[in-house]
């Protein structure tokens, strides 16, 4: 039955098997009807566009009505468009006292600071998340077809068009087919058809991209694929939600023939930087409260298995007596509630079948991770195995009865972190990521630290569980999305879009995969299906210059600029153009820095670690070399800068706890010959460092002749 909060949006026809209508050509066709969906058909229909959102459930808004309420973005300065005018909204309606019923807004405010600013709110609980877009699909006046999920074997029908459609949208008229293979129109299983000239995969999983047989991804490549550090086998990074004391994995503690316990994999980890099929977990994100007359407790499944958190319980037995897991405060003394620590909401390593998986598949996995997570609140709450403490923790908090009441309190939407990735003729990486390179012709920003939840749990050396794939690097400023990152190749399909399975390997995609991201790229794939329709083209082909104006129009955010960032005369290498060595963190943690950030390591000592940095100079002749870093009290006193010139080679050492003489930014190195026929060299490494090593930017400067 259709949500109550949605009984104005303008719903065409509710669940499979009600009576068909004839087909209708659509401008745009958006298959999923998630928060990218939403603001995808917003747009459209603003640009002027006839347009239909067809989501295959009876649920809306996706993670950001489906209990995500603790936005992920990183900088919050990098989302603009129609997803700042949602959480715009958000803020106009906490703005009203009527709305505050368990607390004031002041009294929310004084505690958590960063989650209001002037004009935007960055919090909320789901039920207004679904109040906000229903005002938006409204007003737009979108037909919103709920129920009808797409036929994945035979309903996508392709066609290599040429000629014109017969336009019955908004304009009336007839429209020139661009040719090239494409998408005609799409089936769901009730039977029902969709024609439309333009199409968007607005899907956690990629369904209709796939069924039109775009090429995608679906596991973690290996390092090599494009030349990463933080994808396939990562356990030398899987620090955090880690186990921190030894716990026996086997049914029988210490009897290795009695079996696995469940949850933990027999063949693993595999080998370090190597890709494999595993995904990163999926957990539900719960809604919880603490005031008593609106909190449920925790119901213990018709299908508990003890043995399912036989390993929770020995982790507590063992001395790790952390609360595991993470809940985030919202209006109205609420939260939303992610995993944390070494056993959570996270079902490791059981979702692996999901992305490809059909209907049924699916659905037995969601519901296998909706018996875990239910019985993993119980245990935690109730089982006498657990510490007193943290029994009182889950007993403080249960599911909030105002929400999710359609569905007995419980969220709605499994969160899918990853499913399918598209490949297309620019794949995002941890390059991208880190400022290394720069995807051209921008749709939007990211800004989120490379996350990646672990995939796997396994039995290390020592026979004790283990789990691997947990990655969190971050430190950088917001970046660009390529726009061919969320269009295919055009050899594959003409008229599709694919802002959220979009094109990006698996750790990029964990930076990239956050809800006001999906939201800002959306709007982008719609401002540019409208445009290829003006320009009959393919999607591929459009003026980006033309959509690059509207974008920024209508108020998207496509470059950042760093207001702690320096500029250098002279020739300057910065930190993110060297040729790295080893593991160095990028960080904007100390402010006045050279580009985008700078980068540290602490390995004290390993030689491996270095950093070259080189410069073709205009032409030959004395330069004096500047090294520019930040200093702090943690850096090391003796860092080897090592120049290589016309005469041989020099070594200087730098202390980096003090403040570089230059204006504070760089050092000077000396001054030295170079040649303009091959590259100036400076390397500075970690050998024999006392503490951390900075890098930022190498500067050559001419010196004048005397």
């Amino acid at each position: 039955m259709l949500r109550t909060i949605f009984s104005s949006v303008v719903v065409v026809w509710l669940m499979i098997g009600c009576a068909q209508r004839p087909a209708q050509t659509y401008d745009i066709v958006i298959y999923g009807g998630t928060s990218a969906g939403i603001v995808a058909a917003v747009q459209a229909a603003r640009l002027g566009r006839s347009v239909v959102l067809i989501e295959p459930s009876n649920h809306l808004g996706g993670l950001t009505t489906g209990g995500l309420g603790a936005t992920d973005i990183g900088n919050k300065e990098a989302i603009g468009g129609l997803a700042r005018e949602f959480y715009t909204r958000i803020r106009q309606h906490y703005a009203q006292d009527k709305n505050w019923t368990r607390q004031t807004f002041d009294e929310y405010r004084s505690r958590h600071p960063s989650a209001v600013d002037g004009q935007t709110m960055w919090t909320f609980e789901p039920h207004v998340a679904s109040k906000v877009f229903d005002q938006m699909l409204r007003e737009a006046n979108v037909p919103v077809v709920l129920g009808e999920r797409l036929d994945r074997q035979r309903g996508v029908r392709l066609v290599d068009a040429r000629g014109y459609w017969e336009g019955n949208g908004r304009s009336g008229v007839r429209h020139r087919v661009i040719s090239g293979r494409q998408i005609g129109s799409i089936a769901m299983e009730s039977g029902q058809r969709f024609l439309g000239r333009m199409f968007i995969d607005a899907t956690y999983e990629g369904d209709l991209m796939a069924a039109a047989g775009v090429r995608y991804h679906v596991g973690r490549e290996s390092n090599q694929t494009y030349g990463e550090t933080l994808n396939g086998v990562q356990t030398g990074s899987a620090v955090h939600h880690q186990f921190v004391r030894k716990v026996d994995p086997y049914r029988v503690a210490g009897d290795a023939s009695s079996g696995l316990l469940p949850g933990v994999w027999a063949d693993g980890p595999g080998t370090e930087g190597e890709g494999d099929r595993r995904i990163q977990a999926y957990n539900f994100r719960m809604c919880t409260t603490d005031v008593p007359e609106n909190r449920r407790p925790w119901d213990r499944p018709e299908a508990y298995d003890p043995l399912r958190y036989e390993l929770l319980l020995r982790n507590f037995e063992a001395g790790d007596h952390r609360v595991p897991w993470h809940p985030v405060w919202m209006p109205n003394r609420k939260t939303d509630t992610n995993n944390n620590f070494a056993i959570s909401t996270d079902n490791i390593g059981m979702n692996y079948d999901y992305p490809e998986g059909d209907y049924a598949t699916r659905q037995r996995i969601i519901r296998e991770h909706e018996i875990y997570q239910k019985g993993l609140m119980w245990t935690l709450a109730n089982h006498p195995r657990v510490p007193p403490q943290i029994r009182e923790e889950f007993q403080r908090l249960g599911l909030a009865r105002d929400e999710f009441v359609e569905t007995d309190n419980w969220p709605p939407q499994l969160y899918v972190r990853e499913a399918r990735r598209m490949i297309s003729d620019y794949v995002m990486t941890e390059q991208n990521c880190l400022g290394d390179r720069t995807a051209p012709e921008p749709v939007g920003l990211a800004a989120y630290t490379m996350d990646s939840h672990n995939t796997q749990r396994y039995v290390d050396a020592a026979g004790h569980a283990r789990n691997e794939g947990d990655v969190q690097v971050g430190g950088f400023p917001p970046y660009p999305i390529a726009y061919r990152s969320i269009v295919p190749r055009p050899d594959q399909c003409v008229n599709l879009l694919v802002p959220v399975c979009l094109s990006a390997s698996h750790i990029a995609y964990g930076s990239i995969r956050m809800e006001p991201v999906f939201m800002v790229l959306a709007q982008s794939a719609a401002t540019a299906a409208a445009h290829a329709l003006e320009e009959s083209c393919a999607v591929q082909s459009i003026d980006y210059s033309r959509l690059r104006a509207r974008l920024l129009t209508d108020g998207q955010r496509l470059e950042w600029v760093d207001e702690h960032a320096v500029r250098l005369a002279g020739v300057v290498v910065d930190d993110a153009r060297a040729k790295l060595s080893g593991r160095w963190v990028p960080s904007r943690s100390v402010p006045r820095y050279v580009g985008g950030g700078y980068r540290h390591n602490n390995n004290e000592g390993s030689p491996q670690v270095i950093a070259r940095f080189e410069a073709m100079l205009p032409k030959p002749g004395r330069y004096e070399v500047r090294l520019a870093y930040t200093p702090s009290a943690n850096r090391a006193t003796n860092v080897p800068v090592t120049i290589l010139h016309r005469n041989g080679s020099t070594t200087v050492t730098l202390n980096q706890q003090r403040p570089p003489q230059i204006d504070g930014i760089t050092a000077a190195v000396g001054s030295y010959d170079f040649d303009a026929d091959h590259p100036a060299v400076v390397v500075v490494s970690t050998e024999g460092a006392d503490g951390y090593v900075v890098i930022d930017a190498v500067q050559f400067l001419p010196v004048a002749d005397p």
